[in-house]
């Protein structure tokens, strides 16, 4: 017997849609020549403006370091990322955004904007606003990273 959507927690429930704009960014890249896969992506998208470090990147990614260092090698060999020598601790390395990754920002964001807009025409400005602010909400008990 199927599922009912109210017999499913709000965990798979906020996956689905996330989900979905994740395979949509991603096909938007590609069309623009970034071939970026989703762990690539995940990683890629938690690289703070000035840098982060490799370790850091691994814990918010909740994946191991091997495994960042591997994905991180993999942006590397694509030109979206370096590795750079940290400025606060000789020692460290940070991973930063290269001018081509860069340039893939505003190719996501359109994206994301283009779905946003759909999201909001199917359910409604107050109803996607009042979901915005309970996002937020929740985020504040959530995201360690904030």
């Amino acid at each position: 017997m199927p599922e009912r959507e109210d017999d499913q927690n709000i965990g798979l429930l906020l996956f689905y849609p996330y989900r979905a704009m994740e395979d949509r960014v991603r096909a938007r890249l590609a069309e623009h020549g970034y071939e970026v896969t989703t762990a690539q992506g995940r990683v890629f998208a938690r690289i703070g403006p000035d840098g982060t470090r490799l370790s850091d990147l691994a814990a918010q990614a909740q994946i191991t370091k091997p495994t960042a260092g591997f994905i991180v090698d993999q942006l590397e060999r694509a030109g979206l990322v370096e590795r750079v020598p940290d400025p606060t601790d000789g020692r460290a390395r940070l991973v930063v955004i290269t001018d081509k990754g860069r340039e893939t920002i505003p190719v996501a964001a359109a994206e994301v904007a283009a779905i946003e807009a759909e999201w909001t025409a199917h359910v409604g400005e107050r109803r996607m606003a009042e979901l915005r602010r309970t996002l937020v909400r929740l985020r504040e008990i959530t995201d360690p990273y904030r």
